[in-house]
């Protein structure tokens, strides 16, 4: 018997952002056109953001557009920092789902979105709200989940306190994430069993960053604890340009499919099919990211 499968959510957003280099809209759609193809149906393709900020992303509304014939069978997620970016959201149309990052450190939130929590607590009120009558998921990104770098207070109670505060507002959608690539085994598996055990009716997910060699302990454990949706990137490119100086990378997607395929766990995904955008991410990783951190 088949064990339970697993949704991949692959994120050339999060792998993109952090590159040097800006990616031509023309190769973001190609690549992303290739992901599709290959059978990704959970796509974090891109943020609405200021192009200050995120300079990598400025054109993603332009990338949408030439991925609407695929709308239909793609659940696409897009990044907004608050009501004006889910706003363009709705009015792009197309897009299934809005991601927005809160963090249980009022350092980082400061640092990613320049807000500390008692704002972005009264941010995310208002998208909630906006998200419920537009018909369109949220997903709440809460970073630092396992361990922070900043010397603040963490512990597994913390993090229960804010999933308890963000099902009480009604989310639905919560990614649980590594921001830095602190995340110890035992704490992910301890983590993921708590908030599993105490909110059931939740769809929880692991948005891991590691360095290449590390990926796999923290992604069995929340597997084990009962996590069925894992964030990951081709090749491990990308992590968040707002947190520590050095760069950590993603999940490697084609590690965890071909780890989970070895396990008899179905990923949605065919080995050979990802191939073409794994060597299309190996392209732009040499072109665009020569001061990347993860080749």
């Amino acid at each position: 018997m088949r064990s339970v499968p697993v949704t991949i959510i692959e994120c050339p957003r999060d792998a993109f952002q952090g590159l040097p280099q800006f990616i031509p809209t023309e190769t973001k759609i190609d690549y992303l056109l290739s992901l599709i193809e290959a059978g990704f149906s959970h796509i974090d393709f891109g943020s609405f953001v200021s192009p200050r900020a995120v300079p990598q992303m400025q054109d993603t509304r332009q990338v949408l557009d030439a991925l609407r014939p695929y709308l239909k069978e793609t659940y696409l997620i897009a990044i907004i920092p608050n009501l004006k970016g889910l706003e363009k959201v709705i009015q792009a149309g197309g897009i299934r789902c809005a991601g927005y990052p809160l963090s249980i450190s009022n350092t980082f939130q400061q640092r990613n979105l320049h807000q500390d929590l008692e704002q972005s607590w009264k941010v995310l009120d208002d998208l909630i709200a906006r998200a419920r009558d537009a018909q369109i998921d949220l997903v709440v990104y809460l970073s630092m989940a396992f361990g922070n770098p900043y010397g603040e207070t963490w512990s597994a109670d913390r993090v229960l306190t804010f999933v308890e505060k963000l099902v009480e507002r009604g989310v639905q959608q919560v990614s649980l994430a590594d921001t830095v690539g602190l995340a110890k085994a035992q704490e992910v598996h301890d983590v993921f069993v708590a908030c599993l055990k105490k909110f059931p009716a939740i769809h929880f997910g692991a948005h891991l960053h590691s360095r290449p060699e590390r990926w796999e302990q923290p992604v069995l454990a929340a597997y084990e604890a009962g996590c069925r949706r894992f964030d990951g990137a081709l090749l491990g490119i990308g992590g968040c340009p707002f947190a520590e100086d050095e760069l950590v990378g993603n999940i490697p997607t084609e590690r965890v499919v071909h780890h989970f395929n070895q396990m008899g766990v179905d990923t949605g995904l065919d080995e050979p099919a990802i191939q073409k955008p794994l060597a299309k991410a190996r392209e732009i990783l040499e072109r665009f990211g020569k001061n990347g951190k993860m080749e």
